[in-house]
C-alpha cells in the first residue's frame, strides 16, 4: 500500500488526493467512465512535476520515516534471528510486487500486501519498514526510466509497514498462526492508522484536501489490502523458518502482472470508445452551432461550469460524466425547433414558447435513438429545465425527484444565458446575475447547487 506513489495533482480540485496505490474508482474495465478516468490520469502522470513545497515534504516525510524506522530498529527487541538471505529475497520479492499496478480510476493497486505479511514473519518486525524502503527505491532503479528525484517519495511509501511492524514486535516472537487474529487485526488497523496519518497530512499540505474527504478516499486502499493480507498470512504460515518464504507469492504475483497488462489493454480499448463518445456529442453539438451559433458557444462555456460545480460537489464519477455531457447537449433538440423561433429577435409569444419546450423532449428521443452512453444521459437532457418548485418542464419535477446533473445545468445554463448577450435583451452584470441566482435559489434552482456555482465563481 504505498502512500504517496503518484505525483499528479487531484482530479477533483481541492478535493480528492491522487496517489499511485488509492484506488479511488472501482469500475470495471471497458466502462467508458473508468476509461475516462483512467485517460485523465496517464495525461497528468506524463506531464506532472513536483513542485517545491511537494518536493520539501517529500524530503520531509522521507527523513522522518528513515529517523523513526531506524529507531525502531535500535530500540524495539527483535523476537528473531535476523537473515541476510531472507532480507535480500525479501526485498527483491516487494520490488517486484510494487511493479504489478492495476490502473483503477485515478490511480493503482499493487499487491504489495502479498509480500509485506511474509516479511513480518520471516524476518525481525522491527527491521520490515527499511527494508521495504529498499524495496521500493529498488523497485524505482530497475525501471527503465529512472527518475532519481523520486527516492525520497520511494521511501516515505514505506510509513506504512511501521504500524504493523511495531504491533507484531512488542507482542513478541510467535509462529504465524490463525489463533492470533486479534493480533493481527491491530497490526492491521495500525498500518491503516499509520498510514492515514501520513497521507493525509501530504494531501492536506500539498493539495488542500480535508481529512474527510481524504478518509473517504482511502477506503478502496483499505479494501484491496484486507482483501489480500490472509493469503500473504497463509505464505507465512507455509514458510515458516524458509528464508525463500517471500519468494512463494511470486507466481501469483506473475499472474496478477499479467491480469494488470490485459486490463491495460482493454482500457486502451475502452478509451477510444470514450473519444467515440464524446466526439459523438461535439459533432452534434456542431450541428446545434449550426442552426444557432450563439447554443452552440454557450454549451461549450456551460460544460466548463457545470465539471467545476460538480467537482465542488463532490459528486461521483457516473453522475459528473452526465453532467458533463448533458452540459454540451442540453440544446440538442433545438435542431428539430424552427429556425425562425430559434433566432427571434424578440421575446417568444405563448404558442412559440409552448413549441420551444419540446426541445427537451426532442433532445432526449435523440440522444436515446443515439443510445450508449448518449443514450443514458438522455433523462437529464430532458429534465434540465425543470424547477426545484416543481414548476418547471416538460414535467413538473420537483426537489430531489430532479436529476442532480440536470439541477447543475439548470444553474449553470441560466448564469451562461443572464451573462451573455441576447437578440432580445443585453446581458446582466456578474453582480446582477449573482443576485438573481440568489433570488431565484430555492424556487427554480437547487440551494445547493447554487451556493456551489457562486463559490466557483467566486474563486
Amino acid at each position: 500500500m504505498g502512500i504517496l506513489s503518484g505525483f499528479t495533482r487531484p482530479r477533483y480540485v481541492r478535493r480528492t488526493p491522487v496517489m499511485d496505490n488509492l484506488t479511488m474508482d472501482a469500475v470495471a474495465a471497458g466502462d467508458p467512465l473508468a476509461a475516462d478516468l483512467v485517460k485523465r490520469a496517464r495525461e497528468k502522470r506524463a506531464r506532472r512535476r513536483m513542485g517545491t513545497l511537494e518536493e520539501r515534504l517529500a524530503f520531509s516525510l522521507a527523513l522522518s520515516f528513515v529517523a523513526v524506522a531506524t529507531t525502531i530498529a535500535v530500540v524495539l527487541p527483535a523476537g528473531r534471528a535476523f537473515s541476510p538471505t531472507a532480507a535480500v529475497l525479501a526485498v527483491v520479492a516487494y520490488a517486484l510486487a510494487t511493479r504489478v499496478k492495476f490502473e483503477v480510476g485515478d490511480g493503482f493497486a499493487a499487491p504489495s500486501q502479498l509480500v509485506l505479511v511474509p516479511m513480518l514473519f520471516a524476518l525481525p518486525p522491527r527491521d520490515v519498514p527499511l527494508l521495504v524502503a529498499a524495496g521500493f527505491v529498488v523497485s524505482q532503479f530497475a525501471r527503465r526510466t529512472r527518475r532519481p528525484s523520486r527516492t525520497p517519495i520511494d521511501i516515505a511509501n514505506a510509513w506504512y509497514s511501521i504500524g504493523p511492524a511495531v504491533v507484531l514486535a512488542l507482542a513478541g516472537p510467535s509462529a504465524p498462526g490463525w489463533t492470533s487474529a486479534p493480533l493481527y487485526a491491530g497490526a492491521f488497523a495500525a498500518q491503516f492508522g499509520v498510514d492515514f496519518l501520513t497521507t493525509s497530512t501530504w494531501s492536506r499540505i500539498a493539495y488542500g484536501v480535508r481529512v474527510r474527504d481524504h478518509l473517504r478516499s482511502m477506503r478502496e486502499t483499505a479494501l484491496v489490502d484486507a482483501a489480500l493480507s490472509p493469503v500473504g498470512l497463509v505464505v507465512a504460515i507455509a514458510a515458516v523458518g524458509r528464508p525463500w518464504g517471500p519468494l512463494v507469492v511470486l507466481p501469483l504475483i506473475g499472474l496478477f502482472q499479467v491480469f494488470a497488462r490485459e486490463r491495460r489493454g482493454r482500457l486502451d480499448h475502452a478509451i477510444e470508445l470514450s473519444q467515440a463518445y464524446r466526439g459523438t456529442a461535439l459533432l452534434l453539438g456542431e450541428m446545434i452551432e449550426a442552426d444557432d451559433e450563439y447554443t452552440g458557444s454557450h454549451s461549450r462555456d456551460v460544460v466548463e461550469l457545470v465539471l467545476s460545480v460538480a467537482d465542488r460537489l463532490a459528486l461521483e464519477p457516473r453522475i459528473r460524466q452526465q453532467a458533463e455531457f448533458a452540459a454540451l447537449l442540453h440544446d440538442v433538440g433545438k435542431v428539430k425547433i424552427p429556425p425562425e423561433i430559434i433566432n427571434k429577435p424578440a421575446a417568444l409569444d405563448a404558442d412559440e414558447w409552448a413549441l420551444m419546450r419540446t426541445h427537451t423532449v426532442l433532445g432526449e428521443e435523440m440522444l436515446c435513438q443515439v443510445g450508449g452512453l448518449l443514450g443514458e444521459i438522455g433523462h437529464v437532457v430532458r429534465s434540465s429545465h425543470e424547477r426545484w418548485d416543481g414548476a418547471g418542464y416538460p414535467d413538473g419535477l420537483a426537489g430531489e425527484q430532479i436529476p442532480v446533473a440536470a439541477r447543475i445545468v439548470s444553474a449553470c445554463d441560466a448564469w451562461s444565458a443572464m451573462t451573455t448577450d441576447r437578440p432580445y435583451r443585453k446581458r446582466l452584470s456578474r453582480e446582477e446575475a449573482a443576485l438573481e441566482l440568489r433570488v431565484c435559489s430555492g424556487s427554480q434552482f437547487d440551494p445547493r447547487v447554487v451556493d456551489a456555482l457562486l463559490a466557483v465563481l467566486d474563486a
